[in-house]
């Protein structure tokens, strides 16, 4: 039996009441159902009858279960229980006497019959409807009267005839070459957005919104809305430049990019945006090898990001296309080149490709009259009230061109400390978090994005405990920090004790001063002694607690709140290759660079990207091209270190002395699916250790070039690199410290030829890698994030730009090569919050593909990060996901980090019991946060925090 000749979905509206079908429920009504009204598609309204909801559902399950099913109490109960529940999520908001538009009573019953489980009955549903929308529309198209001319309002307020034969052109140029995507849909979708004097403004998003409705349906939409959002843009950008309405078509940006780019620089001298150094440079030059085809390669949610954060503008007005934009970014990294155009066109190719993406403080500020370029930044707090002030003011300073910080806090003296200048006691650490924290939030970056600090404290510091609760929402609001992210300093030690069921002595810092720069052996001797001293009655401030105790209670808080993080001291320092310069005292915002800090030393680290997924084809990682494209990267990272603009000399200082960056990577998620390797298996945990052993080996051949052309880093010698001892070989100086270390220590690529030229030539930078979240800049390049798995295969993803549908495009590509792409897949996709396991009809092997992330057992993630970690001198930015978070697990799960040698792990994302409610409304695109994961004890996916560094 069709489905179709079965259900009248518009009898849901009330008509002349029938006699109660073998379907229908004679239970009693609650009270006032009769005063609500119904809207139907015409705009008639019509009395509100739940009998007829009751009456559509019976006819959907005689539709796909036959006419035997017209008897079945199994039914009729089932019938009766649904049409109840959706009376009840229909009305529960609605006042009495409300209207009930007919589509938002058929997307209850649809939602109704999924959260029932009957989703053969919900699919016939989602079908029938579909194929009753097109009728409509076709019959609509036939019978619809020409509609009247319309007008557009200029912005000098004079009206002019709507040219719809232009709007026309553009969407149709916006949808060319793109599968899937109709120009006369999204000009449909348009038109029911006009009016009869809309605004030039209005006009030009009216396409945008129509596309991007359609995202979910079809992924190329994201692509087809962002070249309509360009076109808005250009508009923009010309008028802006040439002083009167100006615009032009993709196809001729070809012909205008050059004087456009001249323009631009022009304009943003005159404006104090852009360095007069830029137009020193042949702008003819630059302007000839600009492509403008690589505009089209933008997902809208990538060019939306970069049109409300990055492009830079004059009073509001922008005046940088997406090709100015990165050519002015290559022109600034390239000033102190001897040939600047050779190389500014290099850092342009890798850019505006998104092979290489530059982290966001440089994309922000490269070539203009403040380039402070660099992402992060490491302090030392001291133990005095002029020092603790100065760094707070430091943080200011530093985080007002976009740096992210994270501030070591261990050497503050504990609560109940003497302070010998009053002869008082101290109020501890956290009064001056709670300062630091209000400061963070105080200078918002010039409203970019916010302010973002992280503290770190030491496990033996007195004051842990009360560290530990910072982030939680109850107790005394002056003891809270709600807005700085905090992370755990751990020794091995105090692991060691855990392992051992053995008391943890806490201690204040003013009465152990020596145990905030030891590590390894030398911390085991000292605090040993120090516990002995305090046995004996000669250390006035410290407590003894249970180790599993606190460990427990440290799982517990970054359960609940999300913090602290885990971060481990001893590998951070063993195999640290400026160990013989100082002491790494914590990381960073981010938890990915690990670098030395002192009284006159800010650590700074300057990053960038590798875009993976760029360099991985169906026969795997293109190792040639990855080479070139890291030659570049490291190039443009070193620039940063001399083009830098320092807002305090400290930093400068030791950017000069010791020349870290921070070469990262992103889109390894997108790697493994063309890879075809799921992120759960040894394959993946395979390629993660080829890929970062390539990065590697590139990127430090890359630090001997420059070195070999500019010179060595000034504290090079003594370092482990001088030594010939590189990343892979400083595994063994952790395995000797611990007695062991249980890890895969295989190589493939010809490391004995590389380390005779780091001891001969020496090295140009003392860090080399790191990898960052890229939270924003992997959105730009329409990348995963950094080495994250996939978050979800359909979800709203909410910025500082808005709310935006994502869609995995190369899932959808796969389900329609399988002919298993249509409106019923994207419903189930919602309703199964972007997850493919519970949808029977997709095979196993891409449910297997592209598991989300609270698919995946962590330990596949550690394992991962494990593999790189032997590679990388700093660190990487590790989110481990639990979908069903537990004591035992977390427990497991961060001992195996610390077992695995990891030097940091971050955020800790678990799933919520409950998730919001689901919506089945087409073309949301965020307005309702339908399928956004609920992920407790974290931040978003997209947490501004996350973006300080990338």
């Amino acid at each position: 039996m069709s489905i179709t000749n079965e259900i009248s979905t518009d009898g849901l509206a009330a008509t002349p009441r029938p006699p109660m079908t073998p379907g229908a429920s004679n239970r009693p009504r609650g009270d006032g159902l009769a005063d609500y009204k119904v809207i139907r598609r015409s705009g008639a309204v019509a009395a509100f009858d739940p009998a007829k909801i009751e009456l559509a559902l019976t006819k959907a399950f005689l539709a796909v279960e036959g006419t035997s099913a017209a008897g079945s109490r199994r039914v009729h109960e089932t019938v009766a229980d649904l049409a109840e529940e959706i009376v009840v999520n229909l009305t529960r908001r609605a006042p009495t006497g409300a209207s009930l538009h007919i589509e938002d009573i058929q997307d209850q019953v649809e939602l109704a019959l999924m959260r029932g489980g009957y989703h053969k009955i919900a699919r016939a549903f989602v079908l029938y409807r579909e194929a009753r929308t097109q009728e409509r529309l076709a019959k609509e198209a036939e019978t619809a009267p020409t509609a009247p001319r319309l007008s557009m309002r200029r912005a000098d307020g004079s009206h002019v005839p709507l040219d719809e034969a232009r709007l026309a052109g553009l969407i149709g140029e916006a949808a060319d070459g793109l599968d899937g995507v109709d120009p006369s849909v999204i000009l449909a979708e348009t038109r029911r957005n006009l009016y009869d004097g809309i605004s030039e403004d209005e006009l030009a998003l009216a396409p945008v919104l129509a596309a991007r409705t359609l995202v979910e349906a079809e992924p190329n939409h994201s692509r087809a809305s962002a070249r309509l959002l360009l076109h808005s843009l250009r508009r923009e950008v010309l008028s802006g430049l040439a002083g009167r309405p100006d615009e032009a078509s993709a196809a001729e940006m070809a012909d205008r990019y050059p004087d456009t780019l001249r323009a631009a620089i022009q304009k943003g001298i005159e404006a104090g945006r852009i360095d007069p150094e830029l137009a020193r440079f042949d702008l003819d030059r630059l302007g000839r090898a600009i492509r403008p085809e690589r505009d089209l390669a933008f997902d809208y949610l990538g060019l939306q990001t970069l049109v409300d954060r990055y492009f830079l503008h004059d009073r509001g007005v922008r005046f940088e296309l997406p090709q100015v934009f990165f050519m002015r970014v290559a022109m600034g990294l390239a000033l102190r080149e001897i040939d600047r155009e050779e190389t500014a066109i290099a850092f342009y190719e890798r850019l505006s490709t998104f092979r290489f993406m530059c982290s966001t403080p440089t994309l922000f500020n490269a070539g203009t009259r403040h380039p402070q370029l660099s992402s992060c930044f490491l302090t030392t707090v001291p133990d005095d009230l002029d020092g603790i002030f100065k760094s707070v003011k430091d943080n200011a300073l530093l985080a007002k061109f976009s740096g992210g910080i994270g501030n070591d806090w261990t050497p503050v003296r504990g609560l109940g400390a003497h302070i010998s200048g009053t002869n008082g006691e101290s109020q501890g650490v956290v009064p001056f978090l709670k300062v630091a924290n209000d400061t963070a939030i105080a200078v918002n970056q010039g409203g970019k994005r916010k302010g973002a600090v992280c503290a770190y404290l030491e496990t033996w510091h007195i004051d842990i405990e009360e560290f530990l609760d910072l982030r939680k929402n109850t107790g005394d609001d002056r003891r809270r920090t709600h807005d700085m992210n905090t992370a755990n300093w751990v020794p091995d030690l105090f692991m060691a004790r855990v392992a051992d069921d053995g008391p943890w002595t806490l201690f204040s810092p003013d009465e152990t001063p020596d145990l905030h720069d030891l590590y390894g052996p030398d911390f085991k001797v000292a605090y040993e002694a120090y516990e002995a001293k305090a046995a004996r009655g000669e250390i006035a401030v410290h407590r003894t607690v249970r180790a599993v105790d606190l460990w427990r209670r440290m799982l517990s808080m970054l359960f609940e709140t999300g913090h602290p993080w885990i971060t481990f001291k001893d590998p951070c320092n063993i195999r640290s290759p400026q160990r013989h310069r100082g002491v790494v005292h914590s990381s960073n915002l981010c938890t990915e660079i690990t670098l030395n800090t002192a009284s006159d030393e800010v650590a700074v680290c300057n990053l960038g990207s590798v875009n993976l997924a760029a360099h991985v084809g169906p026969d795997g990682l293109d190792h040639e091209a990855l080479a070139a494209t890291v030659s570049v990267a490291m190039r443009m990272l070193d620039n940063v270190v001399d083009i830098n603009f320092y807002t305090i000399p400290e930093a400068r200082r030791s950017n000069l002395r010791h020349r870290p960056v921070g070469l990262g990577l992103m889109g390894f998620a997108d790697a493994l699916a063309t890879l075809r390797i799921p992120y759960a298996s040894e394959a993946a945990v395979t390629f993660a250790d080829e890929s970062m052993e390539a990065l590697s080996y590139h990127a430090i051949s890359a630090s001997v070039d420059l070195a070999a052309e500019r010179g060595r880093y000034p504290s090079f010698e003594g370092s482990l690199w001088s030594k010939g001892v590189l990343p892979i070989d400083s595994l063994e100086l952790l395995a000797e410290a611990r007695g062991g270390l249980d890890l895969d220590r295989s190589a493939r690529l010809d490391w004995e030829s590389l380390r005779a030229r780091v001891t001969t030539i020496g090295m140009r930078n003392s860090n080399t890698m790191a990898i960052a979240p890229t939270a924003t800049i992997s959105n730009i390049c329409g990348v995963s994030q950094s080495i994250e798995p996939i978050f979800q295969n359909l979800y709203v993803k909410s910025n500082m730009s808005g709310d935006f549908t994502v869609v995995n495009a190369t899932l959808v590509h796969d389900l329609k090569a399988r002919g298993l792409w249509d409106e019923v897949m994207a419903s189930d996709l919602k309703y199964y919050d972007g997850s493919l396991g519970a949808i029977d009809r997709v095979p196993d092997d891409l449910k297997a593909l592209y598991a989300t992330a609270f698919e995946i057992d962590p330990r596949w993630l550690v394992e991962a990060a494990a593999r790189r970690q032997k590679w990388i001198d700093q660190s990487q930015s590790l989110n481990l996901y639990l979908a069903k978070p537990s004591g035992k697990t977390l427990d497991a799960v961060y001992r195996l980090a610390f077992a695995r040698g990891l030097k940091t792990t971050y955020y800790l994302r678990a799933r919520a019991a409950t998730s919001v409610e689901k919506s089945t409304l087409k073309g949301t695109d965020g307005r309702l946060n339908a399928v956004a994961a609920a992920p407790v004890s974290a931040c978003s996916i997209d947490d501004p925090t996350c973006e300080a560094c990338q």
